[in-house]
């Protein structure tokens, strides 16, 4: 058709409007066949309504015609009036030659409105239809998918192995479905043939890596990532306890540092990057990074103690008391920290303080066997010996096998 062609030109010179009148001033002349041509250009360029309207007009005088009901359902479905297509792809009968087609229709229409049960049954009424279609396999595998029920993707899945649909990543679907069903190393073997750069792809690989023991697949897979997209910030850490299970503790450290340079705000990120710092010998970087954490959270716990045993290390009780104070001042609740608070106060000599850390520790710890233990030979130091006695017989219920403790308690009596 010579006014389609050139309307077809004027399009791709930017000239919508001359397009636009040069089909309407033939419109009124045009033949039934030239309408349905001029509905298709105007869907192609999308002037949806416009060819909402011929294929409208088209239907009443030819109202079992599936072709332009199953137009006219492509428009509604853009126009999201889902309701309208489920109508109109409704009204076309089993027998029709395209109700294959409807069907897939159908549960994609259901699907989208998260009648899952519905879109099941039009599936596999397809399905009985004809067994062989790859198309009905994969939507079959697609709506399992969604929705988790990954068993059932995955043999659908692999029945479009063989098919080339474009589009659709059908090895990306059975590697993260076996993923899914902890089935690690199967999952390799398809996120293998996968081509894909998707920072999300990339990072689920690799945690699947992770999960099959093949760390080297693991930090090949994330330092891949980390090239393609430097703020993936989850990936850091993940990448950095990978290097460190491999005892690259070095790559680990530098993944770490790099990490809290894109997130600034990743409290665990800080704490791997001190751990790391101090297994490098690096004490001063170490007690730096630790304390960003604890900033981040003051009761970050793991972080706490961490730092409250490399001060240990250096013989620093008055830092130690100052950390657990703040600790606590801040919100910090846990009996631990008043455990070490009383062991700092003790060290720096401040007796009376460690009684009473001592004491406020034993409110929640009076079941723990270590605490009992170091708790009365305290207050035997400080001449409590009736307090000890009460505080090792608490603690040889829960141990009475400690022989050494048992003597210790028959002499304190004694005395």
């Amino acid at each position: 058709m010579n006014i389609l062609r050139e309307a077809e030109k004027l399009m791709e010179k930017d000239q919508v409007e001359q397009a636009m009148e040069l089909i309407q001033g033939h419109m009124e002349k045009a033949t039934d066949e030239e309408l349905y041509s001029f509905a298709e250009f105007y869907m192609q360029w999308g002037f949806l309504i416009e060819a909402e309207e011929i294929f409208k007009q088209l239907l009443v005088k030819y109202p079992e015609e599936t072709e332009i009901k199953l137009l006219l359902t492509d428009i509604y479905i853009e126009q999201e009036k889902d309701e309208v297509a489920i109508d109109l792809l409704n009204s076309i009968p089993e027998e029709d030659e395209s109700y294959l087609q409807v069907l897939v229709a159908l549960a994609d229409l259901y699907q989208a409105q998260a009648l899952f049960e519905v879109a099941e049954q039009k599936l596999l009424k397809a399905k009985e239809l004809n067994p062989e279609e790859p198309i009905i396999d994969l939507a079959l595998g697609e709506l399992y998918y969604s929705l988790g029920d990954y068993k059932r993707a995955i043999t659908f899945y692999e029945k479009t192995m063989k098919v080339d649909i474009p589009n659709i990543p059908i090895h990306e679907r059975l590697a993260e479905s076996y993923a899914n069903v902890g089935e690690y190393e199967l999952a390799l073997n398809f996120y293998e043939k996968s081509d894909s750069n998707n920072p999300d792809f990339l990072y689920r690989y690799g945690f699947t890596a992770h999960q099959a023991d093949r760390m080297d697949i693991a930090i090949n897979v994330w330092k891949k990532l980390l090239q393609e997209d430097p703020d993936y910030h989850t990936a850091y850490l993940k990448l950095a306890k990978a290097y460190e299970s491999e005892e690259m503790v070095q790559e680990a450290y530098d993944t770490a540092k790099a990490g809290v340079k894109k997130d600034e705000f990743n409290k665990e990120l800080y704490f791997v990057a001190g751990h790391l710092a101090h297994q490098l010998g690096l004490e001063e970087e170490s007690e730096k990074l630790i304390r960003e954490a604890i900033t981040l959270d003051s009761d970050y716990k793991e972080a706490v103690l961490f730092l409250v045993e490399l001060l240990k290390e250096q013989e620093q009780y008055e830092k130690i008391i100052d950390l657990i104070i703040n600790v606590k001042d801040t919100g910090g609740d846990d009996p631990i920290y008043d455990w070490e608070l009383a062991r700092a106060f003790r060290e720096s000599e401040s007796y009376n303080d460690a009684l009473n850390s001592y004491q406020d520790a034993y409110n929640s710890l009076q079941h723990d066997s270590d605490f009992l233990k170091e708790y009365g030979y305290f207050l035997t130091e400080e001449g409590r010996i009736q307090e000890a006695v009460q505080v090792f017989e608490a603690y040889l219920v829960q141990d009475p096998q400690d022989d050494e403790v048992l003597e210790y308690v028959l002499r304190l009596k004694e005395m």
